[in-house]
């Protein structure tokens, strides 16, 4: 079957010469043609994501033509203006995907706005809401290897597309031929019969505008002379990072060269993940070369922002997402209360994985923080429904530990443009006072104790890899883990049991320990592996990482 799928693509005439070259290489090795075409690419609650290359497990044009056409198909059910939004990054083939996408709404008779520049997670969904489509396209694989790329779908609020329409969109997609079950015409055509229009300039100043608005503190960047170093990591990050963070009056920003401008072979930073020390090592040798106060590191599609930070002593230390979510929750709530632009019955929202000390945080202030499952749609759902009741400016802060920041309800994912702009805000304002970020932290581990929050993941490569995932968690939920190090489970709660959460469906347990401390386990949506989140409370760090070790350790078995 995998053989006679080969030979189709093999005699086809597939445009891109990288594809024909592939499939005339891998002729005579059976293993590479089968890990090509044995399975499709398949488009979930995240869109696609994969190596690109040639076949139907495989990142390329004609993967990405069927799977638009799924997303026209749906988009003709749903009236409104027919119109979807596009946007790409800076990955290998991401104009060529876009472009792609955009021929195939159009041969449909839909509407396209596409940016004319690559542009960030952010800026897809705004556009996707400022011109009232009905859906959005975002080409990147967010942070994973340069062989990746992929094709997050949006719905119509600028949030991940909804599992009930994701069903309908991957129905369609496999009762399309790969190679000539899609529409298609060229993106000049396109053009010309005015179904493809560019994003304009008016939707770009809006998204800026938007964003400078939920300044906390307007005008106090001007005065403060905060020295930044600043990473896009080859991505879509430089130009609307650096714009909003001048508009607010940081002008002091040092780029690191070698990771300034796009790059989709990010060679200096093979896995562009501002989570990870690598990505961050060149921005760090930058900082104590220029003697920054701060360091920033946006992910290719700019949704996600890491950071460095000055230590009294003049080292540099990392700042985790879970300690930066809580360090901005505070600092908004802090100073909208001193401001007076604290609204009436104020929302903050985090994920289930994120950390405890947030909550800790939000009750302290008197703001509600509601949990919800991982990944930003759930979060933009809560937007959604304060949106619904009229009362969307009530929604302050939502965060995920994964470094994913939103301040306001003008999009519906994370965006790494304001958490840059309010990182900096923060950061300006306590050395405005003669503080630090990390001052700041060190008085909230002092309030609230010393929570350590911790992420260990592991890969389950190769077309078995889901299989050993699946059988594992279902292991877990038939035989639940009594003990973990010594330590008794004095309660799980699983998500696939709406009736125990009050959430939707979700793959993931948490088993609670009698010392406080939780473990999470979750399968990635996006990519084979399982990740372990552990969360422990003690009287200083060394007690608490102690316990995450030991806890590490006793599970590190199940995951062999």
């Amino acid at each position: 079957m995998y053989l006679d799928e080969y030979k189709r693509w093999l005699e086809a005439d597939l445009v891109d010469f990288d594809l024909k070259k592939e499939l005339q290489d891998i002729q005579d090795d059976d293993e590479a043609i089968k890990e090509r075409f044995a399975i499709a690419l398949q488009f979930g609650t995240a869109g696609l994501r994969g190596t690109l290359g040639a076949g139907t497990n495989r990142m390329n044009i004609w993967v990405v033509r069927q799977a638009t056409q799924g997303i026209a198909d749906w988009v003709k059910t749903q009236g409104g203006t027919q119109t979807v939004a596009i946007s790409y990054d800076s990955r290998l083939k991401g104009w060529n995907f876009a472009r792609d996408a955009a021929g195939v709404l159009a041969a449909n008779g839909i509407n396209v706005r596409i940016y004319d520049e690559l542009m960030p997670v952010p800026a897809l969904s705004f556009a996707t809401r400022y011109y009232h489509c009905n859906a959005g396209i975002m080409v990147t694989a967010s942070h994973n290897p340069a062989k990746y790329n992929g094709y997050k779908a949006y719905g119509p609020d600028g949030c991940q597309m909804t599992d009930d329409a994701v069903a309908v969109v991957y129905d369609v997609i496999q009762k399309t031929d790969v190679l000539n079950g899609a529409k298609y015409i060229p993106f000049s055509e396109g053009v010309e019969k005015g179904l493809i229009k560019f994003v304009g300039e008016d939707c770009k100043k809006a998204l800026y505008e938007a964003i400078e608005a939920r300044q906390v503190r307007p005008g106090l960047c001007r005065t403060a002379g905060l020295k930044l170093a600043y990473s896009p990591l080859n991505g879509t990050g430089l130009v609307p990072v650096t714009k909003v963070l001048q508009d607010m009056g940081i002008t002091d920003i040092t780029i690191v060269p070698e990771q300034e401008y796009p790059n989709g072979y990010f060679t200096t930073c093979p896995y562009p993940n501002p989570e990870i020390f690598e990505a961050l090592e060149k921005g760090l040798e930058l900082c104590k070369k220029v003697g920054a106060d701060l360091m920033l590191a946006t992910d290719p599609d700019a949704d996600r922002v890491g950071i460095a930070m000055k230590c009294p002593d003049g080292t540099y230390e990392l700042v985790s997402g879970n300690e930066m979510g809580v360090l901005l929750l505070d600092y908004i709530c802090a100073g909208r209360i001193e401001k007076g632009t604290m609204p009436k019955n104020p929302v903050a929202v985090k994920s289930i994985v994120s950390t405890p000390l947030a909550d800790k945080v939000a009750e302290h202030y008197g703001v509600e923080l509601r949990h919800t499952l991982t990944g930003f749609k759930w979060i933009g759902d809560q937007i959604a429904q304060l949106e619904a009741a009229g009362e969307e400016d009530r929604f302050i802060f939502g965060f995920e530990e994964s470094y994913g920041y939103l301040a306001g309800p003008y999009v519906r994912d994370k965006d790494a443009i304001i958490g840059s702009m309010l990182i900096c805000e923060m950061a300006a304002y306590y050395r405005s006072i003669g503080s630090s970020i990390k001052q700041r932290l060190e008085e909230i581990y002092a309030q609230y104790g010393r929570y350590l929050n911790k992420t260990d993941s592991f890969e389950f490569p190769g077309l078995s890899g889901m299989d050993k995932m699946a059988k594992l968690m279902s292991d877990l939920r038939k035989d639940p883990l009594k003990e973990i190090a010594g330590k008794k489970v004095v309660s799980v709660t699983d998500f696939e049991k709406t009736e125990q959460t009050g959430l939707p469906k979700a793959n993931v347990l948490t088993f609670a320990l009698e010392d406080g401390a939780t473990v999470v386990i979750r399968p990635s949506g996006t990519e084979p592996k399982i990740k372990a989140y552990y969360t422990t409370l003690g009287k200083d760090l060394e007690e608490a990482q102690a316990e995450k070790d030991a806890l590490a350790a006793a599970l590190k078995p199940l995951f062999s």
